[in-house]
C-alpha cells in the first residue's frame, strides 16, 4: 500500500510540472514585448513560394482581402518580405514599406 501511495504521489508532482511550463514560458515571453517581431525580416528573408501563406495571414483580418492579397502578393514577389502582424510594422521591411503608388500613398498593405 506505502508503494502505491508513493507512486501516486511522484505522479501527481510530475503531472503538476508539466502543467506549470507552459506558464514559465509565457512569463519570460511577457518581458520582451515585441519578441514575436525580432525575427528575421527585410528584403530576401522569404522565399518566393512562402508569399500566398504569409499574405494570407497579413490579409486575414480586413474586411477588403481581395486587394490587399493581390498587392500583398505584388509587393512580396518584389520584395521577398511580408512584415509581421496584421497592420503596420512595415519598418521591419523596408521594400514593402517604401514602394508607393503614383500618387505617393503606400503600395503594400
Amino acid at each position: 500500500m506505502a508503494v502505491a501511495t508513493k507512486l501516486a504521489c511522484l505522479l501527481f508532482l510530475a503531472l503538476l510540472a508539466i502543467v506549470m511550463i507552459p506558464p514559465q514560458v509565457m512569463a519570460n515571453n511577457a518581458d520582451q514585448p515585441h519578441a514575436s517581431l525580432t525575427g528575421n525580416y527585410g528584403p530576401g528573408s522569404l522565399k518566393s513560394y512562402e508569399c500566398p501563406g504569409q499574405c494570407t495571414r497579413r490579409c486575414s483580418q480586413t474586411q477588403y482581402k481581395k486587394p490587399c492579397m493581390f498587392f500583398c502578393q505584388k509587393c512580396c514577389a518584389k520584395c521577398l518580405c511580408v512584415p509581421p502582424g496584421f497592420y503596420g510594422n512595415k519598418a521591419l521591411c523596408p521594400c514593402y514599406n517604401n514602394w508607393k503608388t503614383k500618387r505617393g500613398g503606400p503600395k503594400c498593405p
